[in-house]
């Protein structure tokens, strides 16, 4: 192997090259138009433009990827994750094109990359299962009828792919027709494929996935588990490694059925076993699935004696996002692994040489706001301590991130990843806290201050925190972020007056400057008045404050207000609010807030009963459904059309109760955030 092309984009394509320029592999980056000035296409060896937007144009193109590799003499190809990394079609075009595919071979993607192949060859391994329904016919009335027999609650999920789209709760029969439907609408955009699998659904489950590695030379080993319980529309956002439910024991046992179910799939190279690990109560309609001696310790018990058990859910046939983790607990790099097992070495450890060391959390960066909503936009200000700063600390940062990165709706919202080893978990829970300080991320929404915030539950750094910890406890959450961030607003709204403010503030006015903000809907009154070289008082209806100022030479604002020292960053955001304020988002010692500056507009009455009557798009995306027409009465709170967005599909409700008045677009449009989507108008009441 002597030259690579990475098929991806972003930080997996960037950490890719890194790797692959360490042990001498030239590389190749490809990209797609909005990705032409991207970092992974400047840090590669060299690069092809793929051309298109859109996934299903560029980086889904293996006709392209393929012609680039040949252009340019690579002899090898990595597909990163997503995208085409588990597509056993792609990998075998790679192979006849003479070419080293770095992945596992076509037969073990087919054998295991779906979720429903996965199942049956488990069975046959005995590794444990849930109750479910895996078959070729796909019919509406046979799914009914299989999730009758299975026992609500029951868990949809699409057949291929993986990321948590196409996966829907079913609690009932009701919800069954409306769960089938957007699975499948879902599935079909993201992967191509729209069967769907139902299985029982746990409800208080564990996510527990163990590292698997193996060569060509018959060796398969374990790599520990990673817990990924923390979990968004069943998207990971916080993994660590080890899990706090797993010991020894359990390690071992999960491990075996691990690497069996790998080697049962003929498996090469890195993939990942997800389990569910299950302490709770069986409802009455019966135990789990397994097959002849199950490794699990499955066998079938009694209702409500189960006790802590495991069960597959899936196997990925790549590298995970979360690798990591497992890369700080045993010292190596897997990336580099994959690449010498691709050229025909054997594991560079044998199962008894791999020791894990320390506590080792992941948290992904994402652009979205605190209720999970999918956000695009240009990244104004990106700052973090230098590779080798972090690295001493026990810290790293993989990420595509710098100023002026375009956050497009084409591709998923994550922007980078923090990851944090320590001895212990307390400590490397704090290493992240104080990394999260540091890191300034600004010009979009992100939910950097919402990760803090998930570390500092009780429950998660009591290491209880299971699938359902966001669902229970984000309202929480967002309301603890909500009473830091209006903390911050007297510094923000300082900060915001000195950023936007000409050179003459910084000397003293007897005039007083009345300023109006808006803060996640409730607007403030404040006064500002120069006092004096860097100095003022502002103040609202309740208090005063008295504030000096100075600008270091990094951009930040040292604010001491009432002998209490605050430091600010802050960017003018690239598109106003909807009402034509202007819109700042700003870092008050850690604390991230956005803040409209009304002062200059009229006051208006009753804008918010207006804004009731229209349904805007909170984010960038395309119209995939639309479920009212014109006339059409709906209820508050009713679904009424669904937005694709960064590969998942959102349903947007009605604002109130009303008559449709118009539908302003149509399946297939692309809506731009703030965009009038439909019109509503009162029902008229009825006359004897």
């Amino acid at each position: 192997m002597k030259k690579l092309l990475i098929a991806n984009r972003g930080e997996i394509a960037r950490r890719v090259i890194h790797t692959a320029h360490k042990v001498g592999i030239a590389t190749v980056a490809v990209f797609s138009d909005p990705d032409a000035k991207a970092l992974h296409v400047r840090e590669a060896g060299e690069a092809v433009a793929l051309g298109g937007s859109a996934s299903s144009d560029s980086y889904l193109r293996m006709d392209k990827l393929i012609a680039a590799a040949q252009k340019t003499g690579a002899d090898a190809i990595h597909p990163g994750y997503g995208f085409l990394s588990e597509n056993a079609d792609f990998a075998q075009a790679v192979i006849d094109a003479g070419l080293t595919w770095v992945g596992p071979p076509p037969a073990a993607i087919h054998a295991v990359g779906s979720k429903s192949g996965a199942k049956a060859l488990a069975l046959a391994h005995g590794v444990p299962c849930l109750p479910g329904y895996f078959g070729a016919d796909q019919s509406e009335a046979t799914l009914a009828r299989e999730a009758a027999r299975i026992g609500y609650p029951v868990m949809v999920k699409a057949v291929a792919g993986g990321g948590g789209r196409g996966m829907r709760l079913v609690l009932d029969a009701a919800q069954l027709p409306a769960a089938l439907h957007s699975a499948r609408s879902e599935a079909v955009s993201a992967f191509g494929n729209g069967d769907l699998l139902i299985e029982r659904a746990l409800l208080n489950p564990r996510h527990v996935e163990v590292q698997v590695f193996a060569d060509t030379h018959g060796h398969c080993i374990h790599l520990g588990e990673r817990d990924c319980s923390v979990q968004r529309r069943h998207q990971k956002i916080i993994e660590e490694a080890p899990s706090p439910a797993v010991d020894a024991a359990l390690r071992e046992r999960m491990g075996a059925c691990a690497v069996a179910l790998a080697q049962a799939a003929g498996y090469v190279g890195a993939g990942t076993v997800e389990f569910l690990l299950d302490g709770g109560e069986w409802p009455a309609a019966g135990p789990p699935q397994g097959g002849a001696a199950p490794l699990g310790g499955s066998e079938p018990r009694e209702a409500g004696s189960v006790g802590a058990q495991f069960f597959l859910m899936e196997m990925n046939t790549r590298l995970q996002v979360e690798h990591p983790v497992t890369e700080a607990l045993i010292g190596q790099d897997l990336v580099e692994w994959q690449l010498r097992i691709a050229r025909g070495e054997a594991l560079p450890l044998t199962q008894d040489q791999v020791h894990l060391q320390g506590h080792a959390i992941e948290l992904r960066l994402c652009a979205e706001d605190a209720d999970f909503r999918p956000h695009t936009g240009v990244v104004s200000r990106f700052r973090a301590p230098p590779h080798a700063a972090f690295e001493r600390r026990g810290l790293r940062l993989d990420h595509a991130l710098e100023d002026g990165a375009v956050v497009s709706p084409f591709y998923d919202a994550m922007l980078g990843k923090l990851i944090a080893h320590a001895p212990t978990r307390d400590e490397a829970i704090a290493k992240l806290h104080v990394a999260l300080r540091q890191l300034q991320l600004l010009g979009l929404p992100t939910n950097r201050d919402f990760l803090g915030a998930c570390l500092d539950h009780p429950v998660f750094r009591a290491g209880q925190a299971l699938i359902p910890f966001l669902a229970e406890h984000g309202d929480v959450l967002r309301a603890q972020l909500l009473v830091r961030e209006r903390a911050a607003i007297p510094a923000a709204v300082l900060a915001m007056l000195l950023a936007d403010a000409p050179p003459t503030l910084s000397l003293g006015c007897g005039y007083e400057r009345p300023v109006r903000v808006r803060h996640e809907g409730v607007v403030s009154h404040w006064g500002f008045t120069a006092t004096g070289p860097a100095q003022a008082r502002l103040r609202d209806t309740e208090t005063e404050h008295h504030i000096t100022w100075q600008r270091d030479a990094g951009g930040h604002w040292a604010l001491e207000a009432d002998g209490l020292r605050r430091h600010a960053a802050v960017v003018r955001a690239g598109s106003a609010a909807l009402d034509g304020a202007p819109r700042w988002q700003v870092l008050v010692d850690g604390v991230a807030l956005w803040l409209d500056d009304l002062s200059l507009l009229p006051q208006r009455q009753g804008g918010a009963a207006g804004a009731a009557d229209q349904l805007r798009a909170p984010f960038n995306g395309k119209v995939v459904a639309l479920h009212v027409a014109p006339g059409d009465v709906v209820e508050q709170g009713a679904p009424v059309l669904v937005l694709e967005s960064m590969k998942l599909e959102h349903s947007l409700a009605a604002p109130r109760s009303g008559v449709v008045e118009a539908v302003l677009v149509s399946p297939g449009q692309q809506a731009a955030p703030g965009q009038v989507l439909l019109r509503l108008v009162a029902q008229a009441k009825e006359t004897a």
